[in-house]
């Protein structure tokens, strides 16, 4: 094949018209993907808003009323997540016919 000024120029056409097409579709996808995480997103943004604005509040007494409900939160947090291991351990051990986790430490429940 001869490759003369035509050619040249409708493979350089080809050749744009295939990028221009390929952004157009990759700005779609993007647009797309972009909409779809501002949704997931709404509620973390209005609870970033808020934290936001009560540390614009923030003074020393409302630091120590913060810190002791964060240190109450965490508390619970292990309690739960102590709790939620001892079932486990329970679960094996029912499975395996061994005595439970919560009777060798005294009866938890």
């Amino acid at each position: 094949m001869k490759l003369t000024e035509k050619s040249l120029k409708i493979i350089l056409v080809v050749v744009l018209v295939g990028f221009g097409v390929g952004i157009y579709l990759q700005d779609l996808q993007h647009r797309k993907s972009t909409q779809h995480a501002w949704k997931a997103n709404r509620y973390n943004l209005s609870r970033f808003d808020k934290i936001t604005e009560y540390n614009k509040k923030m003074n020393a007494g409302n630091w120590q009323m913060m810190r002791d409900s964060i240190q109450g939160q965490l508390d619970t947090l292990m309690i739960l997540r102590f709790r939620r291991e001892v079932d486990s351990i329970n679960d094996l051990n029912s499975q395996d016919g061994k005595p439970q986790t919560a009777q060798l430490l005294g009866g938890l429940r």
